[in-house]
């Protein structure tokens, strides 16, 4: 059993980072990806009725933001370069499994972070939220990015380890088994649903 604290639902979002067709796209075939949603999709539904908060975020870019991506940015240069992302492109969407519904926040980010590029902070701190759940695609690039900066934040976060993923199952572990648990508590699915049932 999780020694995690209880989460109080009212001043708790989960964040659903980077759940695109995309970017799940990248992650290795078969029904690995179809389990992942449907785990997200469970955590969203014990968040919401338990009347927690669902943040979205998402990447996606206008002709202004690739323009704005210098030509020294590893990351980002190359999706500038072939106008990869595009904010209304289909692929770029939230996936249609968890799809948003009215009151819950969504933003649209052009860097890995959910923070730092978005007005997601002050939304979320204008509902009073203080601790963060954090699930994304993918855990060495969008997970850990916004992970780190909420942790500088003061947010009180969460990862939880069976909705987040990474194409390197390596990298993934030793994030989520080494790195990650100085910044966040590491839960699963089972976990959250009973760190809430318990507030």
């Amino acid at each position: 059993m999780s020694t995690a604290p209880a989460l109080d639902p009212a001043h708790t979002a989960l964040l659903v980072v980077d759940y695109q067709p995309a970017i799940l796209a990248v992650l290795p075939e078969g029904g690995g990806r179809e389990a992942l949603l449907g785990r997200v999709e469970g955590a969203i539904a014990d968040v919401r009725a338990k009347g927690g908060t669902i943040a979205y975020v998402r990447v996606g870019f206008t002709e202004a933001d690739w323009d704005a991506i210098p030509a020294g940015n590893k990351s980002f240069a190359p999706l500038a370069r072939h106008r990869v992302m595009h904010h209304e492109d289909p692929a770029a969407a939230i996936h249609e499994r968890l799809a948003p519904q009215d009151g819950d926040i969504v933003v649209r980010k052009t860097r890995h972070g959910g923070l730092s590029t978005t007005d997601l902070d002050r939304r979320l701190r204008e509902r009073g939220i203080t601790t963060l759940v954090v699930s994304g695609v993918t855990t060495s690039g969008a997970v850990l990015s916004t992970v780190v900066d909420a942790a500088d934040r003061d947010y009180r976060l969460y990862v939880l380890s069976d909705g987040v993923a990474d194409p390197d199952t390596g990298v993934h572990d030793v994030l989520l088994q080494r790195v990650l648990p100085a910044r966040a508590h590491i839960v699963d699915t089972v976990e959250l649903h009973a760190l809430l049932r318990a507030s």
